[in-house]
């Protein structure tokens, strides 16, 4: 899985094969506007973003977590709800994970449960 947040905007999720850099870099330059600021940790698929047309910052975790502006705990903070919510089912067929996860990020995404109700009830009543 694979996840990118704007800060203080949407969330987007996918499901990946595998997190190389070949795999990454296509998602983030289809989802991230060229000369803004990504901030990652140092998992080594985010080494070519160090030469990309991001200004690219990392967060070493067994260090500390956030350092001024620069932290990764908004995706942090998806990641654990994403988790909180899944674990509930008790196991999800492969086939249908996607879904699952696009829910999380749904939620996440529009917040609240009243704001929740106010898009459902809007796609039902129009």
């Amino acid at each position: 899985m694979f996840g990118i947040l704007q800060r203080g905007g949407r969330v987007y999720t996918k499901v990946i094969a595998n997190a190389k850099t070949d795999t990454l870099l296509p998602i983030i330059r289809q989802r991230v506007v060229p000369d803004s600021i990504v901030y990652t940790d140092y998992w080594r698929s985010y080494n070519a973003l160090d030469v990309s047309e991001f200004k690219h910052y990392r967060i070493n975790h067994s260090k500390l977590f956030a350092h001024k502006h620069n932290h990764i705990n908004g995706i942090e903070n998806f990641w654990n709800q994403a988790k909180r919510v899944l674990r509930k089912y008790n196991g999800i067929p492969e086939q249908h994970f996607h879904l699952f996860l696009k829910e999380c990020e749904w939620r996440f995404n529009y917040g609240s449960p009243k704001q929740l109700l106010k898009v459902l009830k809007k796609w039902c009543y129009n």
